[in-house]
């Protein structure tokens, strides 16, 4: 059956002109992220460096401008001390949040040789679990400070003459969490957070800081940890995080592919929070959003149960995703957009081989999972000033959500290459969508391309040896007299690129 869905952009209808940040991304010291990952000294493409280029080849393919590290729950019980100097004399470790033996073979100006090389600038996390206002001052002093003084005299010693100028900065991670190392209620993250802060902004005035927000939005504590916690640190930081996983654990994809309204509802009620804070403190100054952890994350939780502990670099959350997970996706960084005035930073969770786009085999290949393309698309076509959309399509009910709209959609006008691009989720797992989108101030647009990603099996996964998932030019979409008419079929992520042809 195919329904009718309507639609209207207009050029004046701006949210925000889009952090091209939002795209970011996220490795920590779990799992095969590092080890194997993006560090494999020995491997067929692995530089003198260690770094393997095919997994940067496709790093770079996403085009992902910022990397969170080291963590996570890894930075809570870290010192960052351990990964810098001569590798062979720094010390392995119990790391407790992952219950592994961290070499620390890989450390962070290991990690900034690979974020320059990946085109990306670093967000680093400092441990405030373990840890505190000292050794997070020092860091910053270590990888900042130009010279002339203990700390960055030893970078330099290190190799590194010039500071790595590291701009934005995580204060801690999840702290409202129990299993996390050093949890704290959100009066003492708060506290500490605030004197830290301080302090690190002493160091270097110019960096930004994220003050961690709630770990998910069913967090018993939500919102209040964050109206708590911001009390302290609103004046002294720049943004405050949020972390969202969804897994289809119970089978329903129809239930699955509206969680993004559950998305929504929980970015909705962060920037209240933050702005009854601001309205508490006679604040001119607005709170920006870090979603610095956002992804699927289901599908390795029980092969997770029967890792040996104490190991080094063990396969951990090695999602393998299925379309119907790159449906989902696609719906998320629909959310992000349409919120983009807000949201100013995120990270999808993570890069490689852990809960990932891409994956790898130890001395072995590399390649694109289902999730990596709905990512490349936004990250790709979705540089510019997103518009809102005003959308009349049908709804349905599922067990979990009601008035499900079929169709999720955001509009990009890039107005340096003149383009517009609608990105469009048809979520109707039985009904096609026809879609008519009335198109306001862009005279003399056609369509130049259609991207589609469809699949008739909502489980298809893509491997090693082949990719089933994967998208394709031939969507059935034209532009007259400024109406586009697309065919969006069930169950599928659209791209529609609009520009002059001629121009």
């Amino acid at each position: 059956m195919t329904l009718n869905a309507r639609m209207t952009l207009d050029r004046d209808f701006r949210i925000a002109e889009i952090d091209p940040r939002i795209y970011g991304s996220f490795i920590e010291h779990l799992g095969r992220a590092v080890y194997g990952g993006i560090y494999e000294p020995g491997h067929p493409e692995a530089d003198e460096r260690g770094f393997r280029q095919d997994v940067l080849r496709l790093v770079r393919e996403l085009g992902v401008p910022i990397v969170r590290y080291p963590g996570g729950n890894f930075v809570s019980g870290y010192n960052w001390e351990d990964g810098i100097g001569p590798k062979e004399a720094r010390p392995r470790r119990l790391e407790l949040a992952w219950r592994t033996i961290e070499t620390n073979e890989f450390g962070t100006n290991e990690f900034m040789d690979w974020v320059k090389a990946a085109g990306a600038q670093a967000m680093m996390a400092v441990n405030l679990g373990t840890r505190g206002i000292d050794e997070a001052r020092n860091l910053v002093e270590y990888c900042n400070h130009p010279g002339g003084t203990y700390w960055s005299d030893l970078r330099r010693k290190h190799g590194y003459e010039q500071p790595h100028n590291i701009k934005v900065w995580c204060l801690g991670n999840e702290m409202d969490g129990p299993w996390q190392i050093g949890h704290k209620t959100a009066a003492e993250y708060g506290r500490l957070a605030q004197e830290t802060a301080k302090v690190m902004k002493w160091v270097d005035p110019t960096i930004e800081l994220v003050s961690c927000g709630s770990s998910s939005a069913k967090m018993p504590t939500f919102p209040e940890y964050e109206a708590v916690s911001l009390d302290f640190t609103y004046d002294h930081v720049d943004y405050v995080s949020l972390h969202q996983y969804f897994g289809n654990r119970s089978g329903d994809t129809a239930s699955y592919l509206a969680s993004t309204l559950e998305m929504d509802h929980f970015i909705r009620t962060v920037k209240a929070t933050c702005d009854y804070i601001k309205a508490k403190k006679r604040s001119k100054k607005t709170l920006n959003l870090s979603f610095d952890e956002w992804n699927v994350w289901f599908h390795s939780n029980e092969a997770d149960k029967k890792i040996e502990p104490w190991s080094i670099a063990p396969p951990q959350l090695e999602d393998i995703y299925t379309f119907e997970d790159a449906l989902l996706v696609g719906g998320m960084l629909i959310t992000l957009l349409k919120h983009s005035d807000r949201v100013r930073m995120a990270c999808l969770a993570q890069l490689v081989n852990v809960i990932a786009p891409i994956m790898t085999e130890n001395g072995g290949r590399a390649w694109r999972q289902t999730i990596f393309y709905p990512f490349l698309h936004a990250s790709k076509y979705g540089r510019g000033i997103a518009l809102q959309p005003v959308i009349d399509s049908p709804k349905y009910d599922t067990a979990e959500f009601t008035d499900v709209p079929a169709l999720e959609s955001i509009a990009v006008h890039n107005p340096e290459k003149d383009e517009l691009t609608v990105f469009a989720l048809n979520r109707s797992l039985g009904d096609a969508l026809t879609l008519k989108c009335a198109i306001r101030g862009f005279e003399g647009y056609g369509v130049l391309e259609h991207l589609v990603l469809e699949h008739d099996d909502l489980k298809a996964v893509n491997g090693p040896d082949g990719e089933r998932v994967k998208p394709h030019a031939g969507g059935r979409s034209q532009m007259r007299d400024g109406l586009l008419e697309a065919e969006l079929p069930k169950h599928s992520w659209h791209v529609i690129r609009l520009g002059k042809r001629n121009a």
